[in-house]
């Protein structure tokens, strides 16, 4: 309910089915600008408080807390060009992983012909443990962990004894990353490996599949989340330009034209 001009904390609460110390938790993170009090100490938030709120929930859904917690700061500090930079790595990633998931996807079929003959392969790639958890985007303690668990079985290099990781045992090494960022549990992943070596490729290409459908998802969040967040920076914070470069290409070329 409007007071006035203000809005309570409690408008916004209900206007976004949230609790009132969730609205003061928000604005103590920076998701909403800052509130000026009433003689009275009261709050008096604003409809652009309340777009704001509207705006920074759309970006948890797609950013996650602590990203979207970042751009609406830089937007409210004036900071447009930063915001944009955080949202630009944040789709770069996403990129990143789709990717990634397409080409696993398609060395499966490969990868599957490839496990039950690897011990005699040749191998042209022996990496040792750190260099093998970077390439997939895990910590170290994750490989080892998994080893303990018996998903791998790095080779002992000579003399120094530490862990080689070549080309039959990286495969695994990929398979078993993926699983888990889809959350199989360990029983899976064996199961998975075994059907793998099998030639039976089916729970890898389906931890695939429900990955693929998972970015998708966020992906769709993160479009609705751009789409409220310009319509919030459009309505509300009108120091930022939105010209575009051509615009103001064509802007300079008609002064000129007027000087001459």
């Amino acid at each position: 309910m409007i007071v006035d001009r203000y809005l309570r904390t409690k408008d916004l609460a209900q206007a976004v089915h949230i609790s009132v110390q969730q609205v003061r938790n928000y604005e103590a993170s920076g998701f909403i600008p800052a509130v000026a009090r009433s003689p009275s100490g009261y709050r008096r938030y604003t409809q652009q408080h309340l777009v704001a709120l509207k705006t920074a929930r759309q970006l948890i859904g797609g950013y996650g807390w602590p990203l979207a917690q970042q751009i609406m700061q830089a937007v409210h500090q004036g900071k447009l060009g930063d915001a944009l930079a955080l949202i630009d790595e944040r789709h770069a990633e996403l990129a990143r992983t789709r990717l990634q998931l397409e080409q696993t996807l398609a060395a499966l079929s490969v990868l599957a012909a490839q496990l039950p003959a690897a011990t005699h392969a040749h191998v042209s790639e022996r990496l040792h443990v750190g260099a093998a958890a970077r390439l997939v985007g895990v910590r170290v303690s994750a490989l080892r962990f998994w080893e303990q668990q018996g998903l791998l079985q790095p080779i002992r290099e000579n003399g120094s004894k530490y862990r080689i990781y070549d080309e039959q045992q990286l495969r695994r090494l990929r398979i078993v990353a993926l699983l888990r960022q889809a959350n199989y549990g360990f029983a899976a992943v064996r199961t998975t490996l075994d059907e793998l070596e099998a030639g039976q490729p089916q729970r890898a290409v389906a931890a695939i599949e429900q990955r693929r459908s998972e970015l998708a998802s966020i992906s769709w969040h993160c479009l609705e989340a751009m789409a409220a967040l310009y319509g919030y920076v459009r309505e509300f914070l009108d120091e930022y330009s939105f010209t575009t470069p051509r615009l103001r290409l064509n802007r300079v070329t008609q002064e000129a034209s007027v000087q001459n």
